[in-house]
């Protein structure tokens, strides 16, 4: 992450988006050079809408999407994940934002070469509370109608069902 995690408590805005995002930029430096991905975002989501992020390769999709899954924080702006400051999280609290709000499936899967389809759905759930997590990872890869593959590596798997995993 390129700059330290204020800790500074919860600050809560009053909002009805579930995301609320407002003149975020995002700057990488590469030696001499300063490179400007992002510039000026500005965004509402809110409960219920489905949205798009389109742009030619090298337009800052990837970069927005990390950010908004908490994966990267921007160079400035302001961000708001369900009316929460997400600048002002601790990783522990992030990590756990990630495994409750968010849901990503990347363009690559990222799946462990030597782990199971049922385990690569467990592993996440260790920060989940109750339940067994083999029943519901087990439940979860059947209702994506993977019941018959649940004890396959990814390499066993098709492209499709790599990503149902996901």
């Amino acid at each position: 992450m390129s700059k330290p995690r204020q800790q500074r408590g919860k600050t809560r805005r009053a909002s009805s988006a579930v995301i609320d995002i407002r003149n975020i930029t995002k700057t990488y430096q590469m030696g001499q050079l300063e490179l400007r991905v992002l510039k000026g975002i500005t965004l509402k989501v809110h409960r219920g809408e489905f949205i798009s992020i389109m742009g030619p390769s090298g337009s800052g999709k990837s970069t927005l999407m990390n950010i908004l899954g908490a994966l990267d924080q921007p160079s400035s702006g302001e961000y708001y994940l369900d009316g929460e400051d997400v600048s002002r999280l601790s990783e522990e609290q992030l990590a756990r934002v990630r495994n409750k709000k968010i849901g990503f499936v990347f363009q690559n899967f990222n799946l462990l070469k030597r782990t199971s389809a049922l385990r690569q759905v467990e592993l996440p759930m260790i920060y989940a509370q109750g339940g067994n997590r083999t029943q519901k990872a087990r439940a979860a890869l059947e209702s994506v109608g993977l019941g018959q593959r649940l004890d396959h590596l990814p390499g066993e798997l098709s492209g499709g069902q790599q990503q149902r995993v996901a």
